[in-house]
């Protein structure tokens, strides 16, 4: 108490305002401040506006999830394209607005911070990711494919790559949606992306070894992904050729580049003998500097197999 028992005016908080999220709506503002107040605070970075009625602290406004989160405050919306395929962890955050689908009933006017969709069968489509409402990796994948907003289409291929072998979607999934969008931009590449991992490609390596190398003139024919059990465990070879017992493994170097990984390398060809498996293992500096050599060396031990097989002949 000072000045003759009078209480000190409190001087009102940001963050104490806006709430633990870090971000709020106007309606909610204004049930604490004035519109004058609020005004004001924008005028002064105590807030930040993020888009049509929708303000966070600065610190908050700096978060890319607040963004994301802020831009979903409408019932109907789910994150989409680039944005959803972030919050499924199959792209760093995109620098940009963040995009969000909504019904095709839906005002499709959004603002420069948020890029609003509309589409087909949103509800059909709707996952959790992040704790936020998003679009199935999938329908992700194709709208994205579509309007990649600056990112580069590599990434986009390996989103798809490691959203198909991490089992967040099927290529057969990918593939369904690919039936409903016929006029997508670049349609050719992703149905033949996706076709490479229906057949048992999980990974960028094992596509090029795939294209280049295997499905070369003259070359046997193989299987991907056969799953074989060694010690009691389940594994896959990359690539098989089953009439012989053949197996060829494409080893990228951030995977098998370690010593550890060598060793388990080594043991698991040593198991993988014992039920009379032989393995070739192609690193990645090899497969795609000498390609020629790895047709030559994988025909050449096929067809030794083969002869051990038939008794010699």
């Amino acid at each position: 108490m000072v000045g003759g028992g009078q209480a000190c005016a409190v001087r009102p908080d940001p963050d104490a305002v806006v709430g633990p999220t870090g971000w709020t709506t106007w309606a909610q503002l204004t049930r604490q401040l004035s519109p004058t107040t609020v005004r004001a605070w924008v005028a002064t970075g105590r807030l930040v506006q993020l888009g049509p009625a929708r303000y966070a602290t600065p610190a908050a406004a700096g978060r890319w999830r607040t963004r994301v989160a802020a831009a979903l405050h409408e019932r109907d919306a789910v994150a989409s394209h680039t944005t959803a395929l972030a919050l499924w962890g199959l792209l760093a955050p995109p620098a940009g607005p963040v995009h969000v689908t909504v019904h095709t009933g839906a005002s499709g006017r959004g603002s420069a911070a948020v890029v609003r969709h509309r589409g087909l069968d949103v509800d059909w489509h709707r996952r959790r990711a992040d704790g936020l409402p998003v679009t199935s990796v999938e329908r992700s994948l194709v709208d994205a494919w579509a309007c990649p907003a600056g990112v580069d289409r590599e990434d986009l291929r390996g989103a798809a790559i490691t959203a198909v072998r991490n089992r967040l979607c099927t290529a057969s999934a990918v593939a369904d949606e690919l039936v409903l969008r016929p006029r997508l931009p670049g349609r050719r590449e992703l149905v033949e992306l996706v076709q490479l991992l229906a057949d048992g490609c999980q990974s960028e390596l094992e596509i090029w070894g795939c294209l280049r190398v295997l499905r070369g003139p003259g070359m046997p024919r193989f299987v991907q992904q056969r799953p074989l059990v060694l010690a009691g465990k389940r594994v896959f070879l990359d690539v098989a050729y089953e009439e012989v017992l053949l197996a060829v493994e494409l080893d990228g170097a951030a995977w098998h580049g370690s010593r550890e990984q060598r060793e388990r390398d080594i043991r698991r060809d040593a198991l993988a003998a014992t039920l009379g498996w032989q393995t070739l293992r192609f690193g990645h500096r090899r497969l795609t500097g000498s390609p020629d050599e790895c047709r030559r060396l994988i025909c050449a031990t096929h067809d030794a197999r083969r002869r051990l097989f038939d008794g010699g002949r």
